[in-house]
């Protein structure tokens, strides 16, 4: 028996129909078969998970604008994992973590990255500023060109984004 999504369409037909053409296109973009075998399936998954589905006329486009979505999430993943190994090759080589402490600490980055690219431009700016860089409410709120109040909501709304994301599951 056959998964029917919201719009009434099997996704095996979908599958059926349109697979090699997103695996082809993807791999144009991507430039090797393993990534785009990878992320056409994720792209079916996401289908899956989600049931929804824009009319059978549209299909290639809507499976086109999943996969390009986790295209970009990919290349954000290897950015902040390449920038995670590069930080980690100053360290001495009896202090480099081990394998699963990598792994660990690179999916709490891309989740970190994942609420911070959720949060408005001013909101993360001032979180950054303030967390990252070290800088008072009255420091921010000069760079920033707000008032200290103003900072002070752009904090608690990346706190509570942060929270959320940590104690509820949802960024």
């Amino acid at each position: 028996m056959s998964t029917v999504n919201n719009s009434g369409e099997p996704i095996d037909r979908l599958y059926q129909e349109h697979c090699g053409w997103l695996q082809g296109w993807l791999r144009a973009k991507l430039g090797n078969a393993w990534d785009a075998a990878d992320l056409a399936h994720d792209t079916y998954l996401r289908i899956l998970r989600h049931e929804t589905r824009s009319a059978a006329a549209d299909s290639r486009r809507y499976l086109a604008r999943i996969a390009n979505g986790l295209m970009i999430d990919l290349f954000r993943r290897r950015s902040i994992e390449s920038a995670y190994l590069e930080a980690l090759s100053w360290l001495p080589e009896a202090d480099a973590p081990s394998e699963e402490t990598r792994y660990l600490a690179i999916e709490a980055l891309v989740e970190l990255d994942a609420i911070l690219h959720g949060l408005a431009p001013k909101v993360r700016q001032a979180f950054l500023l303030c967390k990252v860089d070290g800088l008072g409410y009255r420091e921010v709120a000069q760079a920033l060109g707000v008032s200290v109040s103003s900072v002070e909501k752009y904090i608690a709304a990346a706190l509570v984004a942060c929270y959320g994301a940590f104690y509820m599951g949802g960024a």
